[in-house]
């Protein structure tokens, strides 16, 4: 289950490493407050290959276990990577849908405690494009979080 103490522990790895990246996804939604939960966490990480050799140190730290096909795929920055040889599930979406560049999300990011987030405007535009069944579901409830979230929680 993705919790604060796990995304903690993910930042400082990839920190100590220079590793350029946002959460994304669900877990970047709940780190900006959104009440929900998920299975794994997902990062948005800059798409080179100098950050995907150092995203690959800080994911050996982490304990992950990555295959010579893997850290290709993160050094050329495929589109989806999953990772499930782990401590804990983690995505690493290098090309979201609904999101054209790396450099405009980091711009709009949203800092946690130091955790950069993406934008939850981004967020919502990710998931809109995926298109997926349960993402469709689960937009309206986005939405209104973001709504409430720029009302109450952003300037606090």
């Amino acid at each position: 289950m993705f919790e604060y103490r796990l995304a903690r522990e993910v930042h400082e790895a990839l920190a100590r490493h220079g590793v350029q990246y946002l959460f994304l996804g669900k877990s970047g939604a709940i780190l900006l407050g959104y009440p929900d939960t998920t299975q794994d966490a997902d990062l948005f990480p800059e798409k080179s290959a100098e950050n995907g050799l150092r995203l690959i140190a800080a994911l050996e730290e982490l304990r992950f276990v990555l295959s010579e096909d893997r850290k290709s795929e993160i050094v050329r920055g495929k589109a989806l990577v999953q990772l499930k040889d782990g401590p804990f599930d983690l995505d690493l979406i290098f090309a979201p849908d609904g999101i054209e560049k790396f450099e405009d999300a980091w711009k709009r990011r949203v800092e946690v405690d130091g955790l950069p987030v993406c934008h939850l405007d981004d967020i919502i535009a990710s998931k809109r494009a995926a298109g997926r069944a349960k993402d469709q579901e689960s937009l309206p409830r986005l939405i209104a979080f973001r709504d409430y979230w720029e009302r109450h929680l952003k300037n606090h």
